[in-house]
């Protein structure tokens, strides 16, 4: 299946100059969300993953369901002040100043292999800053596994020698 067909592209969004890529509308077509699914779960099966992370958004919808198709749990990165109970936070670079992400300090056991499921990789300052936390809390990352890879930001680069998966390109 062409995923690329699935993902609505919306120019000037959120501001002129950026062509946004629309992973809502692959969601919606359930042939679609299921063949995306089943690929991070078989591209992952193999790879003894004993928790699937997701930062927030679109990681919660992509990386719950892989996780259910792996037997595994899932864990949520969230953004400051969204997580109840104790927590370990790092702040990150964004384009125009920083955000902050947060784990519970429970939420992985030293030594779990760790999946970690996003929408895409762009410049690869939030999924530095989740590989981080979930270093931070004793988790190894085994796998980064996006739907979308935005490839001239080179995020890919700047992550250094993990395993990571994109199902699709794009050249911005």
């Amino acid at each position: 299946m062409d995923l690329k067909e699935k993902i609505r592209v919306i120019e000037n969004f959120p501001k002129t100059g950026i062509s946004f890529k629309d992973v809502t509308t692959l969601a919606q077509d359930g042939e679609a969300f299921k063949y995306t699914i089943d690929a991070f779960v078989e591209y992952l099966k193999d790879k003894n993953i004993d928790v699937v992370v997701g930062p927030e958004a679109r990681g919660f919808l992509f990386g719950a369901p892989v996780a259910s198709g792996l037997g595994v749990g899932f864990v949520p990165i969230r953004k400051k002040g969204k997580l109840p109970a104790d927590t370990i936070q790092v702040e990150y670079e964004l384009e125009y100043g920083s955000d902050v992400l947060e784990i519970h300090k429970d939420a992985i056991k030293p030594g779990q292999r760790v999946a970690i499921v996003d929408d895409l990789l762009a410049t690869g300052g939030t999924i530095a800053a989740v590989v981080k936390l979930v270093e931070l809390v004793g988790g190894q990352v085994a796998s980064m596994d996006f739907v979308i890879e935005l490839t001239e930001l080179n995020g890919r680069g700047k992550l250094g020698s993990y395993d990571i998966l994109s199902l699709v390109k794009y050249e911005i």
